[in-house]
């Protein structure tokens, strides 16, 4: 096993450490992201979001390795009546791609916190997956007064489980920084483990998600929330501690019940939260997006055109 996973490579391409327009990378398909760049300074460096439509605000909030070009289905179907927001976390996408920034959860989060406040965000429908759980939803925790709904995909707020840990402290590693800053593992391999619910992954297919990272100094974003698994455990603790105040808004869980990281990890959701209204994808890995993506925009929709009160 170890053996196969040494010999993984990938072709690094041009460097990409700055922010960029999508207009500018080979590796975006303008028909599949024909949006128009912005960015704004944050902690860390440049951070590229997209901003489209007009109406009730979505804020969209992605993990890792991913970047905005993974909402885009939703960006699309959704700008024609709302104003959809979605940016690259420091480190990704079209983001800047510093060295030496903490890249924590935490630092994120306050990026996040930050965006809100520049563009003067308020009754947005925050919707997060993975790592962008953690991340969005401290704006909610923090600034309440903000978010009017909640759209929770297959990710996490509560203290580090014992796997998770694991895995975390695999990654810090000799071998797993080597296999992620290195070798690209996480966009690599991790997405295409990840996905149950659609055909094999192509190199074409990945070419969005693996160009961000062209060198091993654009990387360490990947590896950094990786390690956060285990290192920044206390940090989600105290998000669940306040959950108390994610209680009055309107919430929808939509899941992919064949996720092999977080698939069985709805019931805590639900349990904390049983107004919520629940969508669950059977067959449907990680990546909802990627895999059930009409599945989910009827979801957000019907969502969406519930009344607030609960």
């Amino acid at each position: 096993m170890w053996f196969f996973l040494l010999a993984c490579s990938l072709h690094s391409g041009e460097p990409l450490a700055s922010a960029t327009p999508a207009s500018a990378v080979p590796w975006v398909d303008p028909a599949e992201y024909p949006f128009e760049s912005h960015f704004l300074d944050v902690d860390g460096g440049r951070m590229h979001y997209v901003d489209v439509g007009t109406g009730p605000t979505v804020l969209l909030v992605h993990g890792t390795p991913m970047w905005s070009y993974l909402w885009r289905d939703l960006i699309r179907d959704l700008s024609t009546d709302h104003r959809v927001i979605a940016m690259d976390h420091i480190g990704f996408g079209l983001s800047d791609k510093p060295e030496d920034w903490a890249y924590t959860p935490e630092a994120h989060a306050a990026n996040i916190e930050a965006l809100a406040s520049a563009l003067d965000l308020h009754d947005v429908t925050l919707i997060v997956h993975d790592f962008g759980g953690p991340i969005g939803l401290k704006l909610a925790l923090d600034e309440p007064e903000r978010v009017s709904r909640l759209v929770v995909l297959n990710t996490w707020m509560w203290e580090s489980e014992p796997k998770l840990r694991r895995i975390g402290r695999f990654v810090a590693s000799p071998i797993g920084k080597y296999l992620y800053v290195a070798r690209n593992f996480s966009p690599r391999k991790m997405v295409p483990y990840a996905t149950k619910g659609s055909p094999p992954w192509t190199d074409t297919g990945l070419a969005p998600y693996v160009g961000p990272f062209p060198t091993p100094e654009t990387r360490t974003s990947t590896w950094r929330l990786g390690v956060a698994l285990d290192r920044s455990s206390a940090f989600f603790a105290d998000e669940w501690e306040h959950r108390a105040a994610l209680e009055g808004k309107k919430m929808l869980f939509v899941w992919g019940m064949a996720d092999p990281a977080f698939g069985d990890r709805l019931d805590r959701w639900t349990e904390a939260f049983p107004k919520a209204d629940v969508v669950r994808l059977e067959g449907v890995g990680h990546f909802i997006q990627e895999e059930a993506p009409d599945q989910l925009r009827a979801a957000v929709r019907a969502f969406l055109a519930e009344p607030l009160i609960n």
